[in-house]
């Protein structure tokens, strides 16, 4: 399996090539803030085609570049329902702060996809010869997602994870955004998260890469008792 990654933008989000063993085809997770220059080169010099992207859900620093690579290679766009609105309104889903900050790097909204697909989560979605599982993981935004494919590569992991800002090494996605629920993030945390099997390995959106293993064990936020809070 082709695997790649660039941390890019302000708030160094996350961005996955991922492409099936010896194929030309792949899929992009998650281009956000100043991804596509770095996403054309790895493209490029791996003589990849996109086939689609995929998106864990719609803040700015995950979303930003969706829509230039997208209609450049005449691909779709995936993201929760819950979540369109943000591809195209960023601000909706971001601090006062920040969104301030994108308002000054983009003037206030971005472009929408030529084509948008909506998830169906618990539908899995076949993509360039690869099978994604697609679960609903609220509590970040409305629309998080998780999305897993199989994986052979390591004795001991089975499975991938891409899980946005839902979980990273040591921490989970905060909630006090606009379309954060703290509760509903509790209720993700303890249902689907710790749900996943010890042969995951998880990336993130943020930060390293971890595995449920280490997650279980030393994840605060993984523990009873915060989940009881």
């Amino acid at each position: 399996m082709f695997l790649a990654t660039l941390a890019t933008g302000y708030w160094q989000a996350n961005c996955y090539l991922v492409a099936a063993p010896g194929l030309s085809q792949c899929v992009i997770i998650d281009p956000g803030q100043d991804s596509a220059d770095g996403v054309r080169t790895l493209l490029a010099n791996n003589q990849l085609t996109p086939r689609a992207i995929l998106l864990t859900h719609g803040h700015f620093d995950h979303v930003a570049d969706a829509a230039a690579l997208a209609d450049e290679f005449n691909i779709a766009v995936y993201i929760h329902p819950d979540d369109v609105h943000l591809l195209t309104n960023p601000g909706a889903g971001l601090s006062p702060e920040s969104a301030a900050m994108v308002r000054r790097l983009i003037g206030g909204s971005l472009a929408a996809p030529a084509r948008v697909e909506a998830y169906d989560p618990g539908q899995d979605l076949h993509l360039a010869q690869l099978t994604f599982s697609v679960t609903a993981a609220p509590g970040h935004t409305a629309g998080s997602v998780l999305l897993g494919i199989d994986y052979h590569g390591h004795p001991a992991i089975h499975r991938l994870v891409f899980s946005g800002d839902v979980v990273f090494a040591g921490s989970v996605g905060r909630t006090d955004l606009p379309g954060g629920d703290a509760a509903v993030m509790r209720k993700t945390l303890t249902e689907v998260v710790l749900g996943l099997g010890d042969d995951v390995a998880l990336l993130p959106g943020h930060g390293e890469q971890t595995t449920m293993v280490s997650e279980r064990a030393t994840n605060p936020y993984l523990q009873p008792n915060f989940l009881r809070n």
